[in-house]
């Protein structure tokens, strides 16, 4: 109670005190109006509210504070760690946890009146938007830890900075203005930004940048990211993108090997798209292009040398210096007109020396070829002699295609192996069929065209052509013993003897018993039509059994003497190479005849 207060109270009249009760001297209306005097000096204290208290009273252990209730409350000194120059007369706020404990005394606290005025001081700060002072406190997963008044509210690493943050470190232990933006009362969370703050002032400075753009504008920047494809420069509040391809006039792999995040950077605008709001950014347009500086001595037919780039299907690069490219077409690779990939060749990083084909300075191109610095094989004297029509040679077998087959007999010396000459015997459809690209083929010459660099190869030339001889073995009428290999609609494949195809329609595979031959059945079949020219015998199972009482010819029963050949035998057996045992049946047919 003030002194102000006390001054304005009656005084009280001892002499009406008697024995029956203290103060029942006093009239009612007296009574009445005394305690309405007194009341008006105490202040109404809820419980559970924060208070405004002064300090009445001070010792090592307490505080003692007067609220305006009939009784002063006491606080733990400890409370008050933070005012270490606390008087009396001093304000303070307290909160009201007990009007009246077990002891009648007033409970009061300050750490529960910081904790409540801290949330109503965060909550007014989220909904009137203010900028707040916070002091980082420590380091945490994904942010920091930042103390405003007294609680403890997390910042998250990618509301600290409008650009990331690599060093979390260098913030804490400092002072930092925030804004609260989210609070969950469930959990006592609180989340601020300071980003908001920077982000707010850089609208203007990025709107002042945005409307002053212009294409071959020449800007300073900050690298704040980097990426596969180039980096991201802080042109200060608005992000341009300068490309990997416009970084330097040479070829790089990554920006990491001529930038580093963070590093300031003077760049071109190249383009700038008003309603995306995207910038491309240019570095090496700052510099000379290097085909500039391309010395004069260098002209169609000078040798260079320099580094594989890059190594595409159809070429390789070559720098001979930054910024400076030729294409090695797989074509100038190798004299061989039938190349394999061009990475067989080259790889990145080789170092080559190459020649000049084709040089334009104003389009800045250059074609290169590596075959012209050794002599072209086809313009050697020997050439006629070495591959004269009727010799045998040997080679690799470097391209398949439905018509026949490349094959590879020296460094630039390719030949034609078409599908037809390959087998006497075998109907090849397909030269993979036959061989391998990587396997040796043994050839005879059948062409030479220098003049045209063509060279007309074959391989079944190097027998003897055994059709000759199937004209009297696979004579009409005869019956041979085969096997059905396949059939389509029309017609089945049959395996004669020695290897040899022949053909049955389907009506022409009807059995004895009403059942029709399946694949992979053996079954006599007599020959009906041989074709010599066209390499084609036609052959019926069902006439073996309808004109069975009919003469059959010698022919057909000297064919069935030999032995038959299996669907197992080799290929190249199959093509009747060995012709010693057709020539002894031939002259055994001969001599009964």
């Amino acid at each position: 109670m003030s002194k102000t207060q006390q001054r304005e109270l009656p005084a009280f009249d001892w002499d009406l005190a008697d024995n029956k009760g203290f103060g029942s001297g006093y009239s009612a209306e007296e009574r009445s109006r005394m305690e309405e005097l007194y009341g008006d000096t105490l202040s109404q204290v809820n419980e559970k509210e924060v208070v405004m208290g002064t300090v009445v009273g001070i010792t090592d252990r307490e505080i003692i504070l007067n609220i305006g209730f009939k009784s002063d409350g006491l606080v733990p000194a400890s409370e008050f760690r933070d005012l270490p120059d606390l008087k009396m007369g001093d304000e303070v706020e307290v909160f009201v946890e007990n009007q009246e404990d077990p002891n009648g005394q007033l409970v009061l606290s300050r750490k529960k009146a910081k904790v409540i005025t801290a949330w109503q001081k965060i909550q007014r700060a989220l909904d009137d938007d203010l900028v707040i002072d916070g002091f980082v406190k420590r380091r945490t997963k994904g942010g920091l830890i930042v103390d405003i008044f007294s609680i403890e509210a997390f910042l998250p690493g990618s509301q600290i900075d409008v650009k990331p943050i690599r060093d979390f470190d260098i913030f804490v232990g400092k002072k930092m203005e925030v804004k609260v933006v989210k609070i969950n009362y469930a959990n006592d969370n609180v989340v601020v930004s300071h980003k908001v703050l920077i982000e707010k002032d850089l609208e203007a400075q990025r709107a002042q940048i945005l409307n002053n753009l212009q294409k071959g504008q020449v800007l300073e920047g900050v690298i704040k990211n980097m990426t596969n494809f180039g980096v991201f420069i802080d042109l200060g509040g608005v992000d341009g993108l300068l490309h990997i391809t416009d970084i330097s006039w040479g070829r790089i792999n990554h920006p990491s090997e001529v930038l580093q995040l963070d590093q300031r950077v003077n760049v071109v605008v190249l383009d700038f798209d008003e309603e995306k709001k995207r910038i491309s950014l240019g570095m090496k347009q700052l510099q000379a292009h290097p085909w500039d500086a391309l010395v004069a001595d260098i002209q169609v037919g000078s040798k260079v040398k320099g580094k594989i780039v890059n190594v595409a299907d159809y070429g390789a690069f070559l720098e001979i210096m930054p910024g400076v490219e030729g294409l090695i077409h797989v074509s100038e690779m190798s004299w061989s007109q039938h190349l394999r990939n061009p990475q067989e060749f080259l790889k990145v990083g080789d170092t080559v020396e190459a020649v000049v084909l084709t040089l334009d300075r104003q389009e800045r191109k250059m074609s290169l070829g590596i075959k012209q610095l050794t002599e072209d094989p086809w313009t050697r004297p020997e050439l006629r002699t070495k591959y004269a029509v009727g010799t045998r040679h040997k080679g690799v077998v470097r391209n398949l295609t439905n018509f026949g087959l490349f094959l590879e007999l020296e460094e630039g010396i390719d030949g034609l192996v078409h599908v037809s000459d390959l087998s006497w015997t075998k109907k090849v459809k397909h030269p993979s069929d036959f061989i391998k690209v990587g396997e040796e083929l043994e050839v005879i010459v059948l062409e030479l065209d220098v003049d045209n660099r063509r060279l007309a190869l074959g391989h079944k030339q190097l027998e003897e052509n055994p059709w000759d001889t199937f004209e009297d073995v696979f004579a009409l009428g005869s019956v041979h013993r085969c096997t059905v290999l396949s059939k389509n609609e029309k017609l089945a494949t049959l395996e004669l003897p020695y290897g040899i195809e022949g053909f049955s329609t389907l009506r022409n595979l009807a059995k004895e018993d009403g059942t029709v031959a399946e694949v992979g059945e053996s079954l006599d079949f007599k020959v009906t039509e041989f074709a010599k020219e066209e390499k084609r015998i036609m052959l019926s199972h069902t006439r073996t059994w309808q004109e069975k009482d009919e003469p059959k010819p010698k022919a057909a029963k000297t064919a069935k003497a030999a032995p038959a050949a299996s669907a197992s035998q080799p290929e190249r057996g199959a093509t009747l190479g060995d012709l010693d045992a057709l020539a002894a049946l031939k002259e055994q047919m001969e001599g009964r005849n």
